[in-house]
């Protein structure tokens, strides 16, 4: 009966922000903004970083990676739920929102772990300054950023796996704008303690364990940086420091809040406005957090378009 009730379940209902018919038109303005500036602003990091040569750094390369993975998982469900705050029928199909959750899982997990291999890259050059160029050379660059999207892509396979393997009876209303685990485990009308089990032990590894290590790994970085003697020599060490743990700030304490807790303890009235910060605002920061201050990328930009446009920055 339960895989027939599955079977029989040909879409489902994104609810979204339907409680908010009044201001359909201004989230729409809103989030189209976002989602632009996110584009944009991940797309010119990408191009300014792999043309200038000056930045074929590790630090550029992930952030690269960084850049790629944040327009992919905001494209996983922005469009879409553009697309359903101005229409009357906001519905995905059943294997729509199978690749949804796929390709968001995936890339979400992708990314806690670039995050951890980011901040092992700037330990190892406040730290051991001398053997940077040794130790972070391009072939373990290369196997850190491959062993994240081959973790992000099996941790992935495991939860799509498993939450579609449950039967939803009836019920096709998500209270949520996009297909997610736990408002789907909450849809499930079937027994989802292993998803949960699952869920937190893999939580673990993919999101606490990761950001322990940050944790670790700025310890010992500020550790160090305070035994710099000169003031600006600290300066300089701490800013190429500051935008990476900002953005790990914002993304970690959004994220695991969302994934690594009991099902039970879930308001999806207010997670969504969690999952909003940390899957549509984040992606949009990293670009603004990463140049805002940094000045290699703005000599870079200078150099790739000063034969076009002059740009002027406020910035010291």
């Amino acid at each position: 009966m339960e895989g027939e009730n599955q079977t029989a379940l040909s879409e489902f209902i994104i609810l979204g922000f339907s409680n908010l018919n009044d201001l359909q038109l201004l989230l729409f303005m809103v989030f189209l903004m976002i989602y632009l500036c996110t584009l944009g602003g991940n797309l010119f990091i990408i191009l300014v970083t792999w043309v200038d040569t000056r930045l074929r750094t590790p630090m550029y390369f992930f952030l690269r990676n960084l850049a790629f993975l944040d327009i992919c998982y905001t494209t996983t469900n922005v469009p879409q739920m553009l697309v359903h705050l101005l229409s009357e029928k906001k519905s995905i199909s059943y294997g729509g929102c199978i690749t949804q959750l796929f390709a968001f899982i995936f890339f979400v997990g992708v990314e806690c772990l670039l995050l951890a291999a980011m901040a092992y890259d700037r330990y190892t050059a406040i730290c051991k300054p001398l053997r940077y160029s040794v130790i972070m050379n391009k072939a373990l660059c290369g196997r850190l950023a491959a062993s994240c999207w081959v973790s992000g892509f099996l941790n992935s396979v495991v939860h799509t796996v498993l939450t579609f393997r449950l039967p939803f009876c009836g019920n096709n209303q998500i209270n949520y704008f996009f297909c997610d685990i736990p408002p789907l485990l909450i849809l499930s009308c079937g027994d989802t303690s292993v998803n949960e089990l699952v869920l937190l032990c893999i939580g673990v590894f993919i999101g606490w364990a990761p950001f322990l290590g940050i944790i670790l790994s700025y310890l010992f970085i500020i550790s160090a940086i305070l035994k710099i003697r000169s003031s600006e020599g600290r300066q300089k060490a701490f800013s190429t420091c500051a935008s990476h743990l900002l953005i790990v700030l914002l993304y970690y304490g959004s994220s695991i809040f969302t994934y690594v807790r009991p099902i039970s303890s879930y308001s999806l009235t207010k997670d969504r406005l969690i999952s909003v910060l940390y899957s549509i605002v984040t992606p949009m920061l990293n670009p603004i957090i990463y140049t805002l201050r940094n000045k290699d990328i703005r000599k870079a930009l200078r150099t790739v378009g000063g034969k076009v446009v002059t740009f002027k920055f406020p910035f010291p």
